[in-house]
C-alpha cells in the first residue's frame, strides 16, 4: 500500500474536500484516524465497522445553526430537548447518549483534537462550550472500539479543529433569526512558506429564546498554531469559552397544549467557564513510522440556580397535609470545579503488511463539588425567589480525584490483496476517590481501583464491483465517575444536582459490540448498510426514589441496543440526493425494577428503553441551481417513543407521538468572496414532542396544590420541539 506522508486527522478534512471537487470517474481513497491521537492514517474503505463524517462542506450547510444540530444529520443520530436548550441538547447514536444532563447514563466518548472533552463530573458534555465555528471536521466511530478509552460504550465523536493550512483568508459571518438569535463568528487564517500557520476563530452569541425564560449568551475564542518543518511537526492551541443558559426542562401534558413555549418552574439557569490548552509534537523516525505526542490542562467552572418545588413541602402533601406547611419552594445552588491534565503518546507505522498503532495515555482530574439550598416561593409565573430571612444551607459537597491510564495496540494486516484483518486490545487502570460531606458531616476518604483489558477484532473482504463486506466484534467499558459513586445509596437518595450521600461500590460498565455490514460504491452512488447489536453488562442508571428529584445511581444486570444502519448518496448532475434509514431496538435484557418517581416499574427482557424511537428516517436533497445558487432540503421523521416511567405500558396512550420536520436552505454566491443564506427550520410549524417522563403535577391548571386539597396526580410531562423559525446571514470571506 502507497506510503501517506501525512497524519491521518490532518488530511481528513483534506479529503472531504477532494471527494466533492474530483470528476465522478476519479476514485477517491479517504485517509482517516484510527485512534484519537493523530498518527499515519488508514485507507477508510479498511475498517472493519460503518465510519461517518462530516466535512466542511457539510458542516457549511448548517450555517447559524449549533453543532448539535448539525450532527442530526448523521444516519442512527438523534437529539431531545430535556434540558429546553438548543445549546444543551441530549443526543443520542444507537440508543446511546453524549448529554450535558447529570444522571444521563452516558455512552459515547468525545474528542477535540485529541483531548478526550467527557467531563470528569459525570461524563458529561457540554456542548456550549466546543468551538463550533472553528471545526473542521466530525467523525463519528461506531460500536465499543477499545482504542478510544474508557465511556466508548456505543461509540466515539472526533472533532477536528481548522488550521491556517486548511481555512486561509479571512472570514466574517453574521445571522439572526426571528427568534431573536443573533451571532456573530469570525475567523482568520494563514501559512508561509517556512509552513508556518495560524488560525483564530471567535464567536458570539445571544439568543432570547423561543421559549419563556430562556435566553442564551455564548462567548468562543479559539487560536492555533504551529509549523511543519521536514519530518517534524508542533501545534499549540488554546480554546476559550464562557455561556449563561436558561433551560425550561419538561412541561406536563395539559401545559404543553395550551402553550408549548411556557415554563413549568424558574429560574433554571446554568453558567459554564472553560480554558483550554494543548501542545502535539509529532516526528518522522523513518518514511514509514511517526511519532506523536500530545499533552492537554482543562480547567471548567459550572454554577447553576434552580428553582423547584421544596422537598418538605412535597413530603407534607404527600402525609396528609397536617400541621403548618413548610415554604413551598427552594432556590437550589450548584458549584462545580474541575481541573484535568493529560499527557498521550503513540508510534505508528507500516511494515510489509501489517500498520500499526501503539499508544499509551494517562489523565488525572480533580473535581471540587457543593450544592446549597435556600427556602423561597412560588409568585403567579411559577417563578422561585428566595425568603429574604433564610441564607443558603450547604447541603452537601465533594472534593474527589480520578486517575486514568490506559495502553493500547492496534494492527491492520492484510490477509491478501483483498482481505484484511484488523486487531486491537486496550487495557485501562482507574482509581476514583473522593471526600463527602453531609448533613452529619465529613465522610471517610473512599477509593475504588477499576481494571480491565478491551479486545476487538474486525475483517474486511473487498469484492469485485466496488463492494466491501465487513464484520467485527469489539469490547470497552467506563468506570463509575465521582457523581456516580457518590450517589449509589438507595437509603440515602440524592437530588440532582443536587444532592450526595454514602457511596457505596458500583461495577464498571462493560460493553460488547457485534457489527457486520457492506460497503457499495459505483459512478455517482454510494450505499452503506450495517447490523449491530451491543450488549452492557452492568449499566449505570438513574433511579428517583419519590415525587421530587432525589434517586441514586445503581447498576442494571444487563442493557441490549441492537438494529440496522442504512445510508445511500446518489449524484445526478447538479442534484445530491441522501437518504438515511435507523432501526433501533434498545431493551432492558433481564428482570429488575425501575424506580422512576411516583412509581417503580418491574421489567423483563425485551422491554423497551424509554425516549428512544424505534424508527428514524431522513431525507435530503441538494440542488446547485445555476452558478450562483444552491438549494436544498431536509427531512426526519422518527416513530413514536415510549415515556421513562411507563415502561411496562400500564398507562395507556401515554407514548410519545411520532413527527416529521421539514426544513429548507437556500444560498446566494455572487462571487466566491460573499455569500448570503437562509434557512427555515419546521417550515409546517408542527406541534411535537422529543421526550416524554412521569412525574407528579404539583401545579394543575397553573395553580400550586395546597393543604387540605388533593395530592398531586401523575402526569406525563414532556420535551416540546422548537416551531417554525427564520434565519439569514451573511458570510464574507476574502
Amino acid at each position: 500500500m502507497k506510503r501517506r506522508a501525512l497524519a491521518g486527522a490532518a488530511l481528513l478534512p483534506w479529503t472531504l474536500a477532494q471527494a466533492q471537487e474530483l470528476p465522478q470517474t476519479v476514485a477517491v481513497v479517504q485517509i482517516v484516524a484510527a485512534a484519537p491521537l493523530a498518527g499515519l492514517g488508514v485507507e477508510r474503505d479498511l475498517l472493519p465497522y460503518a465510519l461517518q463524517q462530516l466535512g466542511r462542506a457539510q458542516l457549511g450547510q448548517a450555517q447559524g445553526n449549533t453543532l448539535g444540530e448539525s450532527l442530526r444529520s448523521l444516519v442512527g443520530v438523534n437529539t431531545n430537548d430535556i434540558a429546553g436548550s438548543p445549546f444543551q441538547s441530549d443526543l443520542s447514536y444507537r440508543g446511546f447518549r453524549a448529554s450535558p444532563v447529570l444522571g444521563t447514563a452516558q455512552g459515547i466518548s468525545v474528542y477535540l483534537d485529541s483531548v478526550r472533552v467527557n467531563e470528569p463530573f459525570g461524563d458529561v458534555i457540554n456542548w456550549d462550550l466546543l468551538p463550533d465555528s472553528a471545526i473542521d471536521a466530525v467523525m463519528l466511530v461506531p460500536g465499543s472500539n477499545p482504542v478510544y478509552g474508557l465511556n466508548t460504550i456505543g461509540g466515539a465523536l472526533a472533532l477536528t479543529t481548522k488550521s491556517g493550512f486548511t481555512q486561509p483568508g479571512f472570514e466574517v459571518e453574521a445571522s439572526t433569526s426571528n427568534g431573536r438569535r443573533r451571532r456573530l463568528d469570525l475567523a482568520y487564517g494563514a501559512s508561509d512558506e517556512q509552513r508556518r500557520h495560524v488560525f483564530v476563530a471567535a464567536s458570539v452569541l445571544n439568543d432570547a429564546g423561543w421559549r419563556a425564560y430562556s435566553p442564551a449568551h455564548l462567548l468562543k475564542v479559539f487560536a492555533k498554531a504551529g509549523q511543519k518543518t521536514g519530518r517534524q511537526s508542533w501545534e499549540l492551541s488554546l480554546l476559550g469559552a464562557a455561556s449563561r443558559l436558561q433551560g425550561n426542562g419538561l412541561l406536563p401534558d395539559a401545559l404543553f397544549a395550551t402553550d408549548r413555549r411556557a415554563a413549568y418552574t424558574a429560574p433554571d439557569s446554568t453558567r459554564n467557564r472553560l480554558l483550554q490548552a494543548s501542545a502535539t509534537y509529532s516526528q518522522h523516525l523513518d518514511r514509514e513510522s511517526l511519532w506523536s505526542l500530545m499533552a492537554y490542562v482543562r480547567h471548567s467552572r459550572r454554577d447553576s440556580v434552580n428553582g423547584d418545588l421544596g422537598e418538605d413541602y412535597a413530603d407534607y402533601l404527600g402525609q396528609g397535609a397536617e400541621g403548618a406547611p413548610p415554604p413551598a419552594a427552594e432556590l437550589n445552588t450548584t458549584s462545580t470545579r474541575q481541573r484535568s491534565h493529560g499527557l498521550s503518546s503513540q508510534w505508528s507505522g507500516e511494515r510489509g503488511a501489517h500498520q500499526w498503532q501503539l499508544g499509551a495515555s494517562f489523565d488525572r482530574s480533580q473535581v471540587s463539588y457543593a450544592q446549597f439550598s435556600r427556602p423561597g416561593e412560588f409568585d403567579a409565573r411559577r417563578i422561585v425567589t428566595a425568603l429574604p430571612d433564610e441564607a443558603p444551607a450547604l447541603a452537601a459537597s465533594v472534593v474527589g480525584n480520578a486517575t486514568l491510564a490506559g495502553v493500547y495496540a492496534s494492527d491492520l494486516m492484510a490477509l491478501g490483496e483483498a482481505t484484511h484483518l484488523n486487531y486491537s486490545a486496550r487495557w485501562n487502570h482507574a482509581v476514583v476517590s473522593n471526600t463527602l460531606t453531609t448533613d452529619t458531616g465529613p465522610q471517610p476518604q473512599e477509593r475504588f481501583v477499576y481494571q480491565r483489558l478491551n479486545p476487538a477484532l474486525g475483517l474486511t473482504h473487498r469484492l469485485g464491483g466496488q463492494v466491501t463486506l465487513f464484520a467485527n466484534l469489539a469490547q470497552s467499558s467506563r468506570v463509575p465517575t465521582v457523581i456516580e459513586l457518590g450517589c449509589a445509596d438507595p437509603l440515602q437518595p440524592c437530588r440532582l444536582p443536587v444532592g450526595l450521600q454514602s457511596d457505596p461500590y458500583l461495577k464498571q460498565v462493560v460493553a460488547r459490540t457485534s457489527e457486520a455490514g457492506l460497503r457499495w460504491q459505483v459512478r455517482g452512488a454510494s450505499v452503506s448498510a450495517t447490523i449491530y447489536r451491543t450488549a452492557s453488562k452492568d449499566d449505570i442508571l438513574f433511579f428517583s426514589s419519590g415525587v421530587t428529584h432525589q434517586g441514586y445511581f445503581a447498576n442494571f444486570a444487563r442493557t441490549l441496543h441492537q438494529g440496522v444502519d442504512v445510508a445511500a448518496d446518489y449524484r445526478l448532475g447538479p442534484v445530491a440526493l441522501h437518504a438515511g434509514y435507523s432501526l433501533l431496538d434498545a431493551t432492558y435484557d433481564a428482570a429488575g425494577v425501575l424506580a422512576f418517581g411516583m412509581r417503580s416499574v418491574a421489567v423483563e427482557p425485551g422491554t423497551r428503553i424509554a425516549g428512544l424511537p424505534r424508527h428514524t428516517l431522513k431525507l435530503g436533497m441538494d440542488w446547485a441551481a445555476g452558478a450562483i445558487w444552491d438549494l436544498g432540503a431536509r427531512l426526519q421523521a422518527t416513530s413514536s417513543l415510549g415515556t421513562q416511567g411507563n415502561e411496562d405500558g400500564r398507562r395507556a396512550g401515554w407514548r410519545v407521538s411520532g413527527f416529521a420536520v421539514l426544513g429548507v436552505h437556500a444560498n446566494y454566491r455572487p462571487n466566491a468572496h460573499w455569500q448570503w443564506y437562509a434557512r427555515i427550520d419546521n417550515v409546517l410549524d408542527r406541534r411535537y414532542a422529543n421526550f416524554g417522563a412521569i412525574a407528579p403535577d404539583f401545579f394543575p391548571q397553573g395553580r400550586l396544590l395546597q393543604a387540605g386539597g388533593a395530592s398531586p396526580a401523575a402526569a406525563r410531562f414532556v420535551a416540546p420541539g422548537a416551531p417554525r423559525s427564520v434565519a439569514a446571514g451573511l458570510q464574507i470571506h476574502f
